[in-house]
């Protein structure tokens, strides 16, 4: 599974964002999502800063965790990400309408 996860960078690719100390690192088709959502103003720093600091954090399928925080009025941003000791592996992420996550 490590040699499919790609360690994406906040700043000019060299990104060691830690959440408790631990590596963030985005599966590809997380980055792939990265590009599809740019235009709604999901960038990478929101998603970190979405796993580091969410407004809701609930369980997710498979033992994976879901973070959750605002990105407009209407909406939030939802992160599935799988957690181990020392690295957090971000699975996908999406905008969802607020109402149905309240």
């Amino acid at each position: 599974m490590e040699d499919h996860v790609q360690e994406q960078g906040l700043s000019k690719g060299k990104f060691n964002a830690m959440k408790r100390g631990k590596t963030i690192k985005f599966t590809p088709h997380a980055k792939e999502k990265l590009n599809m959502l740019v235009k709604m103003q999901v960038t990478e720093e929101k998603v970190v800063e979405t796993i580091k600091n969410p407004e809701s954090l609930g369980p997710g399928y498979f033992g994976r965790k879901i973070a959750q925080s605002s990105l407009t009025s209407e909406l939030v941003l939802r992160v599935v990400y799988e957690e181990t000791n020392n690295r957090v592996l971000v699975i996908t992420f999406y905008p969802a309408k607020r109402e149905r996550y309240v």
